[in-house]
């Protein structure tokens, strides 16, 4: 049996696994990582990056394990649930976790020094700033008006981790708190994604499990692009070592979903020209989440071989790596990830992760607690109203 602490240590550093696994080759195309790197093995792996000018690496560093805004993002939201001691919707966005991310400085290892977690993150996730802190909008609203994209559900996981074994409550109150981050397509990731950790820590679960609860909550486009890609996934378990053929079925199943395709690199000849990419539509998908179940689903649950072969495959590869590290982290605990590779994510990040993991694990204990003694008051109060209709 593996034992509640294990699997949220799995969560936390499956995240980091795969955040730094991916880390060193986003935005690459599968040909270009397949030319450079052949497949991404471990976190001690320099970064595409790391010879260009310091100007062409927006003085950022990558490589040996550093984790990007994934893994920041995901302590912060761990920090706001030992702050808060409960369950959290947007109001808890537009408060402690804009603290956390905006107003109290830590050591971030793409820069090698103490700053603001905002002042490394992407535009999209500076939109968590923009909204409730400058424009103090209605937090439930904070969403709207941003790039729709896999910002929220790359750092939803702990969510899972307070609802475990509840995944209808882990995607409804992902719903609830993501709502101040994100909108449309990109908000439902977000649920789906806190869904499937939930489900992942039931013990004996299977990866079909995970993967049928995702589709009964999935909605429109996100739905149909986890369906579409994991029928994919079973027809090519026969084929997996071809990696190439893996990753260009991949790729062809997902594009009606997302029309970004490998052209990732935003650049002024696109300024001005119209296009659907990362606008709100129920017809759509974010890439990540649906290519981290079909590469589970590829690999049967075999949590290094899923991860080396979804950062391999290009594009947002960390945020492929993180999904498919906290889902299997989840449901096999930390033992999956080698201790040599925890090590390192340790050493390298300087983010004190074990710590923040107990400290968590005690806070997600109480809140699970809370809501078993609720539920029995519930019963009761149901039983008797049952019992006595007159």
């Amino acid at each position: 049996m593996i034992s509640f602490a294990d699997r949220v240590k799995g969560v936390v550093f499956g995240t980091a696994f795969g955040d730094a696994m991916g880390a060193v080759v986003e935005k690459l195309t599968h040909s270009e990582i397949k030319i450079k790197y052949g497949r991404i093995e471990t976190t001690l792996t320099e970064w595409w990056k790391a010879d260009l000018p310091k100007y062409e690496r927006l003085g950022r560093m990558r490589g040996q394990g550093i984790v990007t805004d994934d893994t920041l993002m995901t302590l912060a939201l761990l920090n706001v649930y030992c702050i808060e001691r409960r369950h959290l919707d947007a109001y808890d966005m537009a408060n402690e976790f804009v603290k956390e991310i905006a107003f109290r400085p830590r050591y971030i290892p793409e820069f090698g020094q103490e700053a603001f977690i905002l002042d490394r993150l992407f535009y999209p996730e500076k939109h968590i700033f923009n909204r409730h802190v400058l424009a103090n909008c209605e937090p439930r609203e904070g969403g709207y008006g941003n790039m729709v994209n896999c910002g929220a559900a790359m750092y939803i996981s702990p969510i899972g981790v307070v609802n475990a074994c509840n995944p209808k409550g882990a995607y409804d109150e992902a719903i609830l708190f993501a709502s101040g981050h994100q909108l449309s397509y990109g908000l439902e990731a977000a649920g789906v994604m806190a869904c499937c950790v939930a489900k992942a820590f039931e013990p004996g679960v299977s990866v079909e499990a995970i993967v049928s609860t995702a589709l009964i909550y999935a909605k429109d486009g996100t739905k149909r692009a986890i369906h579409d890609l994991c029928e994919a996934a079973l027809s090519l378990r026969d084929v997996k070592e071809d990696k190439s053929a893996v990753v260009q079925q991949f790729h062809s199943v997902i594009a009606p979903y997302s029309p970004m395709g490998d052209n990732v690199i935003r650049n002024i000849d696109k300024i001005g020209v119209p296009s659907n990419h990362y606008t709100p539509s129920r017809l759509f998908s974010i890439e990540e989440l649906p290519l981290a179940l079909a590469y589970i689903v590829l690999h049967e649950g075999n949590f290094l071989e899923a991860i080396k072969d979804g950062v391999s495959s290009g594009r947002d590869t960390d945020s492929i790596g993180v999904m498919i590290g906290a889902i299997l982290g989840a449901m096999q605990g930390v033992q999956a990830i080698p201790s040599v590779e925890i090590t390192n994510l340790e050493v390298i990040n300087k983010q004190s992760i074990e710590d923040h993991c107990d400290r968590f694990i005690e806070a997600a204990h109480s809140i699970i607690h809370k809501d078993m003694d609720m539920h029995s008051f519930r019963q009761q109060q149901i039983r008797s109203l049952l019992l006595n209709p007159l």
